[in-house]
Formats: structure tokens, C-alpha cells, sequence
């Protein structure tokens, strides 16, 4: 019982560690005042997913929802609620129509600009990510990843075939490996009971490792060190996803995704900020070599990938 409260305790202080790294929200304003290009594609990201996307999705909600409602109402406006009302298949009608406006709104305006803002924000992701490791290894190795984590073998994979054919093989199985760790994500939203908190805590998890991953690829860390990293300090991962999921967790899919691309490129450049090894080892110090163990998040993707 003592062992078990003490892991508990190491494992809610690295939570809070990866809480408190995930919300150093200044380390943007810091990155964006030393890349003016990084300030540049940080301000599109937020003007197309948000001030465009999520402002569509108020202006549907506050103006042209309530609009319709009152142009095309679908009650009739009786004095006596017991009569019928001599109109009701016009009212019937004007539903109708009201929900087929609604839906070429979707159709014609928020579904082509829901692709093409993946496409462009996937884009600028990578390029925030760039400019933002750039800013950093350019003016201090504050928030870049120590030598201990670096592949020593990224500059030999840069000039030898064989090390950018594994390069290529290790992004391929990267996404693969994830896209089956989101459909696993997915799946356990219907799970009786505990589905929402197991949802909940891989989607924490999968949010970090997308937000740390930007940074390994550009440290040059092979893919089996970072997973190895990764679920060896699941609590700090787990608590460094909270904040993005908190964020969205209770809004619906559209809102859901336009929240989650304002914010997402904000954590990715606290986790290119973030001294992650130097954080958990300062707490491992503290327990004296004892470990928490290694949790296998990523097996059944694995297995399937």
C-alpha cells in the first residue's frame, strides 16, 4: 500500500510537471519577437481558424440560424394552444426548407473550408515547428533537446542512403502507428462507464506526442527512442495533452476542430520550447533511481502497424 501511494505521488507530480509546461504559453510571444516568420504563419493559423472558421460558426449560430427561425417559423402562433392550426402543412414546409438552407450552408461554405483548412494549417504546423526550432537553437539552447536525446547517428542518416531510406520508413510507420492509435482513441468513446475518461487520457496522450513530435524529427531521434521516452514518462505526457483536450473535450466537431486549430500550434511551441528530459529527471532525482515503469500506450497500434 505504501509503494502504491508512492507511485501515485510521482506520477501526479510529473502530471502537473507536463501541465505546467504545456501552459508556458509566453515561450510563444518570445519565439514569434525572434522569427519574423514564424510571427507571420502563427497570425495566419489564427486568422483562418479562427477569426474565419470559428467566426462562420458564430455567424451561422447568432445571425442566419435565428434569421431563418423568424422568416421561416415552424409553429403556428396561436392564442389558444389547444385549436389546430389551419397552416400546419405550411409550417411542415417551411421546416423543411429552413433545414435544407442550414444544410447547403454546411455543404457549400463549412465542409470545403473544414478541408481546406487541414490542408493549409497541416502545412503551416510543420512550418511553425521549423521556425520555431530555428528561433531557438538560433538564440540559446534553452528549449532545444539535450545531446542525451539526440540520435547520434541523425548526421550520418543525412549523407549515407540508407540512413534517409530509414528516415522515410520511420515517418511512414509514424503515421500509420498513429492513425491506429486514433481509431483506438475513438473506439474506447463507447466504452460504458469508463469510456469518456479513457478517451479522455489517450487523447491527452496522443495530443502530446503529436506536439513532441515536430521537435524529435528535427532533434534527428529515431522513432524507437522516442517511444521509449514517450511511455517510459507517461504522467508528464498525459499531463502536457490535458490542456488541449480540456480545451475542446465538451465542444461539438466543428467547433471542436476550430478550437483545436488555433490552439494546437501553440503547444507545439511549447513542446519545441520545453526541456522535457531536464523536468522529469529533476523529479526522478528526487526519487532516488525509483521509477515509475514503462506503460506500453502505443502496443495494440504497434501490433497492428
Amino acid at each position: 500500500m505504501g509503494s502504491f501511494k508512492t507511485k501515485l505521488k510521482q506520477a501526479s507530480l510529473l502530471w502537473i510537471e507536463g501541465f505546467r509546461e504545456a501552459c508556458c504559453l509566453h515561450r510563444v510571444i518570445i519565439y514569434c519577437l525572434r522569427s519574423r516568420e514564424l510571427a507571420i504563419r502563427t497570425r495566419q493559423c489564427f486568422l483562418l481558424n479562427g477569426f474565419i472558421f470559428l467566426g462562420s460558426i458564430l455567424v451561422l449560430r447568432s445571425v442566419v440560424i435565428p434569421t431563418l427561425q423568424w422568416v421561416l417559423p415552424d409553429r403556428c402562433p396561436l392564442i389558444n394552444p389547444q385549436e389546430s392550426c389551419p397552416f400546419e402543412g405550411i409550417f411542415r414546409f417551411y421546416s423543411f426548407l429552413r433545414l435544407g438552407l442550414i444544410q447547403l450552408f454546411y455543404v457549400f461554405w463549412f465542409y470545403p473550408m473544414y478541408i481546406s483548412s487541414f490542408i493549409l494549417s497541416t502545412l503551416w504546423y510543420n512550418d511553425i515547428a521549423k521556425y520555431g526550432f530555428f528561433a531557438i537553437e538560433k538564440y540559446g539552447p534553452s528549449g532545444s533537446e539535450p545531446s542525451s536525446q539526440k540520435d547520434t547517428t541523425s548526421s550520418d542518416k543525412a549523407n549515407d542512403l540508407e540512413g534517409v531510406m530509414i528516415g522515410i520508413a520511420e515517418q511512414v510507420y509514424s503515421v500509420v502507428l498513429l492513425t491506429f492509435f486514433f481509431l483506438e482513441v475513438y473506439v474506447t468513446g463507447f466504452i460504458p462507464y469508463i469510456g469518456k475518461a479513457l478517451n479522455f487520457l489517450l487523447l491527452s496522450w496522443m495530443y502530446a506526442y503529436y506536439c513532441f513530435e515536430y521537435k524529435w524529427n528535427y532533434s534527428g531521434l529515431s522513432l524507437d527512442k522516442r517511444l521509449d521516452f514517450f511511455e517510459s514518462n507517461w504522467p508528464f505526457f498525459a499531463g502536457f495533452g490535458s490542456p488541449c483536450v480540456l480545451a475542446v473535450f465538451f465542444c461539438s466537431p466543428l467547433v471542436q476542430y476550430g478550437l483545436m486549430a488555433v490552439l494546437y500550434p501553440l503547444f507545439v511551441l511549447t513542446a519545441t520550447g520545453s526541456e522535457a528530459d531536464k523536468v522529469i529527471a529533476s523529479q526522478r532525482r528526487k526519487w532516488k533511481g525509483a521509477g515509475l515503469g514503462r506503460i506500453p500506450i502505443f502496443v495494440s497500434a504497434d501490433y497492428l502497424s
